[in-house]
């Protein structure tokens, strides 16, 4: 076999696989010889102490240095910890790390963003206990517990504030939960003496409870404080949660207004 292969040894006494590896030409039978210690010369050792061989067999073949190395560490993933190679392979930064189905992951379920929040203040809003508390919410209704929904941890968040303009930036730690089980500083929230007196409406509701985020403010003013420029073309929506990965006038504003280079936090 002149090109590269991708090979598997087999213990005969159960048929379950234990082994990947790649090479060329005799490489698969290379480790028959191996007097190292390792899990995988012990176990074949041990199949030979049986009066057997260890099965090996070529799982694809005509394949590139690099193809080879993809497909190793494809199967090595699949295998888990069951495995007896010591290297995790090639590519390991490219596979999701094992047992975490179970979670959703950066880069593998989702893509970190930089969206626009509209602080929207009202009865159940307010930027005072967001910038005490380092939180920020949105919900009395499905279309606003989605857009809460829709940030996940390590998000990077710019404030607005109506009538007053962009009062921070900050970064996603939790996604968002109903506020009746949020815990900040060792105590729920709504135990805490808010600003806003009626974020607790509606919390028994998986519907229309605000929902919630903890939030790490990396830079946060006071609303008299809030960065603006009329006339400049900067961003606003109504929506509580917009990207602002398209509008680079804004992200140009908020970098010189804040001193922040904000596409480096992603």
């Amino acid at each position: 076999m002149s090109d590269y292969y991708v090979y598997v040894y087999i213990d005969p006494r159960n048929n379950e696989e234990f082994y990947y590896g790649k090479g060329k030409n005799s490489r698969k039978d290379a480790h028959l010889d191996d007097t190292s210690d390792s899990p995988k010369t012990n176990q074949i050792s041990d199949i030979k102490r049986e009066g057997l061989n260890p099965i090996i067999r070529v799982i694809a073949r005509g394949l590139s240095g690099e193809e080879a190395l993809l497909v190793e560490k494809t199967l090595l993933w699949k295998l888990g910890k069951w495995t007896t190679n010591i290297s995790k392979g090639s590519f390991s930064n490219r596979f999701r790390p094992q047992n975490t189905m179970h979670k959703e992951l950066p880069g593998f379920d989702y893509r970190n963003g930089i969206y626009y929040y509209n602080v929207g203040e009202g009865p159940h809003r307010n930027w005072n206990d967001y910038y005490k508390y380092g939180f920020i919410s949105a919900g009395q209704g499905s279309r606003w517990r989605e857009a809460m929904l829709g940030f996940y941890p390590s998000d990077i968040v710019v404030a607005y504030l109506k009538r007053r303009g962009f009062v921070g930036i900050g970064r996603i730690q939790t996604k968002a939960k109903m506020i009746r089980e949020v815990i900040i500083q060792g105590k729920p929230l709504l135990s805490l003496p808010l600003k806003c007196e009626h974020m607790d409406e509606n919390c028994d509701n998986p519907i229309r409870s605000e929902y919630v985020c903890k939030i790490k403010w990396l830079r946060k003013l006071k609303r008299e404080d809030a960065k603006w420029k009329s006339n400049a073309n900067l961003y606003t929506t109504q929506l509580v949660r917009a990207s602002l990965e398209g509008q680079p006038t804004t992200l140009n504003f908020l970098q010189r207004a804040f001193r922040i280079n904000v596409n480096n936090l992603i």
